[in-house]
């Protein structure tokens, strides 16, 4: 077993590296929520004290003799927060028992302060900066330089009021607000972590899948880059091993079955040979017809194993003029193929592996159908649907999944005259699948047969 190590560049070393860096972040940002953060990040009105102060000062003042009350409330005075008393009848105390106030206030206003006051005032106010009492003369603030103070008075026993101010809003928001805020926060950042860890692992998982299927395109040259983090390299090592495994294993495949077929081909001419000293005329057609099926058996089949090992590299060419040029070829030939699509269209693929797909299938239509119409378009992500539509009989529907099996063949006579060993469609399919692809066949409703061929973007 492998000691880990931490300089060596591994998923662990990413996701650990992530983490710290994600902690790291969010302590600097709270550093600097708390600093620059104003009201946010200061704790709350009751966190702040203010009630409690402003509770005490009440409480002191309306036990204290009348005679006693406007001097006590001016010397509770703070920076924060000042206070003063009113005798019953005054300007200030006319203005606050006829002020209007909002509910929502007064109810708030009670709620903190309930728990310092020992019984529920006669009647209490709570107002802003907004409210036009708070312009009334001789209210113990400078309004010039406190523009958004709070208040909140209380009518004593013998109808005088205290009036408390806070000058500044120096508290944060309210607990539920500040709850709704963290929790706000904190899914932004817990999804901006996930992404950035997430794109961390998932990157180079991204790259190897898009190396393997770069091997579908050039089986024989493509080779995976052994990087990023160990555990992909291990795995990317694995793939080019068994690549070059696979790629031995065809080759020994398609060497063997050269030899076979070079072998074969001498026995069959003998047999040839000695069939002609066969003096029934119709034994030695019959001999005949069975060495000629034998040697085309042999010729497809060696053909097929060679185009699946096929050399050719992928190259960048215009898929529309391909299509239009065989179309064209066979219209030359006396057969109507008509194209629609764009006129142009680029595409990176093996060129002569997908004419050679495109003319069967072409041919296959106009020998067991109708000319086909060929018709090419360009999806929203890249990719290209081909269609080749005919107007014949088109196939039964229990064979349309083993129409590209190998040796598979409608007409089961193996007539030479009706077509070959059933090798095309399975080496069509083979073809566009090592492109990136895939091919399927659907009888049309109105009639005939489809085949679709897609072919993906390639990145």
């Amino acid at each position: 077993m492998k000691r880990f190590s931490f300089m060596a560049d591994t998923i662990t070393r990413r996701l650990i590296i992530t983490v710290a860096l994600a902690a790291t972040v969010t302590l600097v940002l709270l550093e600097l929520f708390f600093t620059f953060g104003g009201k946010w990040a200061k704790p709350d009105i009751q966190e702040a004290g203010i009630v409690s102060q402003v509770g005490s000062v009440i409480r002191i003042v309306s036990s204290a003799p009348s005679a006693d009350r406007e001097h006590l409330a001016q010397a509770a005075n703070t920076d924060e927060v000042h206070f003063a008393w009113y005798a019953a009848g005054s300007p200030q105390a006319q203005a606050l028992e006829n002020g209007h106030y909002r509910s929502s206030d007064l109810s708030e206003g009670w709620r903190f302060l309930q728990p310092y006051l020992r019984h529920p005032p006669n009647r209490m106010v709570v107002f802003q900066e907004d409210n036009p009492v708070s312009r009334e003369a001789g209210l113990p603030y400078d309004r010039s330089r406190f523009d958004d103070a709070y208040f909140a008075g209380i009518r004593l026993d013998d109808g005088s009021w205290i009036l408390c101010i806070a000058l500044q809003r120096f508290w944060g928001l309210y607990a539920f607000e500040r709850l709704c805020l963290q929790l706000l926060m904190l899914t932004f950042w817990i999804v901006a972590v996930s992404l950035i860890a997430s794109r961390q692992l998932s990157r180079p998982i991204e790259h190897l899948a898009n190396g393997v299927r770069s091997l579908g395109l050039q089986p024989r040259s493509a080779r995976l880059d052994e990087k990023g983090p160990r555990e992909i390299r291990l795995v990317a090592e694995t793939i080019n091993g068994m690549q070059a495994q696979i790629q031995q294993f065809i080759e020994y495949r398609t060497t063997m079955l050269a030899a076979i077929s070079h072998d074969l081909r001498t026995p069959l001419a003998r047999i040839r040979l000695r069939g002609e000293f066969i003096d029934c005329p119709e034994q030695q057609k019959h001999l005949f017809r069975d060495v000629d099926e034998m040697q085309t058996m042999i010729d497809g089949a060696l053909s097929f194993f060679r185009n699946d090992a096929s050399r050719e590299e992928g190259i960048m060419f215009d898929l529309p003029a391909l299509l239009q040029t065989i179309a064209n070829d066979y219209c030359d030939q006396g057969f109507l193929v008509k194209y629609h699509g764009p006129a142009k269209a680029s595409y990176i693929g093996q060129f002569y592996a997908m004419k050679r797909v495109f003319s069967n299938l072409i041919e296959n239509a106009i020998k067991y159908a109708t000319p086909p119409i060929l018709t090419l378009d360009t999806q929203p992500d890249g990719s290209y649907m081909i269609y080749i539509r005919d107007n014949g009989p088109g196939i039964p529907e229990a064979s349309l999944s083993e129409v590209f099996e190998p040796y598979f063949r409608l007409d089961k006579s193996r007539n030479r005259q009706t077509g070959g060993v059933g090798l095309g469609l399975t080496s069509a399919q083979t073809i566009v699948r090592s492109n990136g692809g895939d091919i399927t066949m659907t009888n049309r409703p109105e009639g005939g047969l489809e085949v679709l061929i897609y072919l993906p973007k390639i990145r």
